[in-house]
């Protein structure tokens, strides 16, 4: 399973280890990533969602249908 944000889409990105001594070595900068379950009103369920702390914020503002909705047109 990827390590992507339902929401947001954040996903892993890439970048270097730096030493004291400045050598590079490369490694990956994974986003925080929850499970979560919220209760979506319209189907009065309960959806459980892999979101990062801003993704859950973000549902929280909007709302989660609208947070869906959003993330559905960004093609998450």
């Amino acid at each position: 399973m990827p390590r992507v944000c339902d929401i947001t889409g954040k996903k892993t990105i890439s970048g270097n280890n730096v030493s004291h001594s400045n050598t590079k070595t490369r490694r990956k900068f994974f986003p925080n990533l929850q499970y979560k379950k919220f209760w979506l009103e319209e189907e009065k369920r309960f959806v459980a969602l892999r979101v990062t702390p801003k993704g859950m914020r973000t549902i929280n503002k909007i709302g989660l249908a609208a947070a869906l909705k959003r993330a559905k047109e960004n093609g998450l």
